[in-house]
């Protein structure tokens, strides 16, 4: 992966996951990498097995010149528009770092409306490291968050589908109804 600034600007890059879902929060990352320590394998956290994720990560939350985490809550999403509520969630991101970014590269194909320069690249999290390290980080915190859910709520299946609409997720909303971590939004489209 080429950088498409000079080095010595603090280039973040930001990714989201989570949007998808029925139940969880989005969350979203923003990460500025330290070119001192390069990080190697970064790339899609999508392409990549849950092992080597977690490797990358540790790796990440210890040589990123800063990174940081912004959710946005089920009673949120349903407040406000998807869209909404991943921007928010990108703003927290970018407002938790350590270190304010000089420009921001955000994955996808929205901008973000903050005095920041930013610009978004459409599978981003393939091209800039920045974006696949957020990328990274975003997708292990939600997956640990499900993981606890899991935990609280054994019958809904959260171990194994995340959060996401598959048949057993759809079957245990039948059957024990809506969580407070469910999106109640999005009920009328799956029952």
């Amino acid at each position: 992966m080429k950088r498409i600034f000079p080095c010595y600007m603090r280039t973040a890059g930001i990714d989201e996951v989570g949007v998808g879902a029925i139940a969880g929060d989005i969350v979203s990352s923003a990460v500025i990498l330290d070119p001192k320590f390069p990080i190697l394998g970064l790339q899609d956290s999508k392409k990549i097995s849950s092992k080597k994720r977690l490797v990358l990560y540790k790796k990440i939350i210890k040589n990123a010149y800063s990174w940081s985490i912004g959710k946005v809550s089920c009673k949120e999403i349903d407040i406000l528009s998807v869209s909404k509520a991943i921007e928010l969630s990108m703003i927290r991101a970018i407002n938790r770092l350590t270190v304010k970014p000089t420009f921001i590269f955000i994955d996808g194909i929205r901008t973000l409306n903050i005095s920041i320069p930013n610009i978004s690249i459409i599978k981003g999290d393939n091209i800039v490291k920045e974006i696949s390290a957020a990328s990274i980080i975003a997708k292990v915190s939600r997956d640990n968050s499900m993981v606890v859910l899991d935990k609280i709520f054994p019958k809904y299946g959260f171990l194994n589908h995340k959060g996401y609409c598959t048949y057993k997720h759809i079957c245990a909303l039948k059957k024990y109804g809506f969580t407070k971590f469910h999106r109640r939004s999005y009920r009328l489209k799956l029952l």
